[in-house]
């Protein structure tokens, strides 16, 4: 988000989605920040102030997603452990659940594989971890989320602030209710929880049907398809090789994706590709289980995985349901 929203886009099947303290009524207009807001929108994007002021005049603050964003909480990020993925999106029903996805709607994934020339079962994996196929997008009101973390201090008022701005123009655009949507604690939505800036940039009306929507399964086949051709997937490479080392705990090289190695300087630390990996580079990716670590050398591929949500486990995860349901 792609590099700045993938910090804060949470999956919400890591979340409770329900509220400690619900939002209450506040009076957002009584703020400098909040006309200048209004302002800033009618002159510059020609929306009435009348609009704007009936809309936020009904914003309630979230006093629990602002704290999450003021040091009370610790804000959850998908960057969890191996374990928790793996309770939660590689165990026998989800995945059963992804392999029944692919059957259902293989029409329309064979559609944008073919025409964005990416792998039908990636997209799948995409789907799976965002949203179980719509099982877990989110129950917090954006409009109370968004106003509050865009008028209050916390440590990404920016961001929000941005993202109000983007929902506002959403909303104009595809004839949303600013009172209904709802998603994560952080503004993202949908079936592929996309906070409104990024929705902009990818949504789109796959399934023909005259409107696009966030809930809407084959749009958000198509918008996840249209992300990896724009991220440069290279079809038919590689993503990721399984790799094998000595021991149970693995302390030899720093691990992540951002990192690079040559297979020589993996193959001195005992670390080899269990398949043939045929790139010169690769990320050394480690998933740590409850009693060893696994390796994997990641290739270009993986790495547009990861621009979605920045987590190692987060692209493992998705690779490793494709593998699962691949043909």
């Amino acid at each position: 988000m792609i590099n700045i929203i993938k910090v804060i886009i949470i999956l919400s099947i890591f979340i409770n989605a329900n509220s400690d303290r619900p939002p209450i009524k506040h009076n957002f207009l009584k703020l400098n920040n909040t006309q200048k807001f209004i302002s800033q929108m009618v002159k510059k994007y020609h929306f009435k102030r009348k609009y704007l002021v009936n809309v936020l005049s009904n914003a309630k603050l979230d006093r629990d997603t602002l704290s999450r964003y003021r040091g009370t909480y610790k804000v959850g990020t998908t960057n969890g452990p191996w374990v928790r993925y793996k309770a939660h999106v590689l165990d026998k029903e989800s995945l059963q659940k992804a392999k029944n996805f692919k059957k259902k709607y293989y029409k329309t994934l064979k559609r944008a594989s073919r025409e964005y020339r990416v792998p039908l079962d990636y997209i799948v994996g995409f789907i799976a971890v965002e949203s179980k196929f719509n099982e877990y997008t989110g129950d917090y009101r954006l409009l109370d989320s968004l106003t509050t973390l865009a008028f209050y201090k916390n440590r990404m008022q920016k961001f929000f602030k941005s993202e109000l701005k983007h929902f506002f123009l959403m909303c104009r655009e595809e004839g949303f209710n600013p009172y209904t949507l709802k998603g994560s604690f952080a503004g993202a939505m949908g079936s592929v929880q996309q906070v409104p800036s990024v929705y902009r940039r990818y949504g789109m009306d796959y399934d023909k049907n005259g409107k696009k929507d966030p809930w809407s399964l084959k749009d958000s086949i198509g918008i996840i398809a249209k992300f990896m051709r724009k991220n440069r997937w290279r079809s038919g490479k590689l993503v990721a090789v399984r790799a094998s080392y000595k021991g149970k705990r693995f302390r030899g090289l720093k691990v992540g994706h951002r990192r690079l190695y040559s297979l020589k300087t993996l193959k001195s630390y005992g670390v080899i590709p269990r398949e043939r990996f045929n790139e010169s580079k690769a990320s050394l990716l480690r998933l740590r289980d409850k009693n060893s670590d696994e390796l994997w050398l990641g290739a270009k591929n993986f790495k547009i995985l990861t621009r979605y949500n920045n987590a190692t486990t987060y692209g493992m995860a998705i690779h490793k349901i494709a593998q699962f349901i691949k043909d």
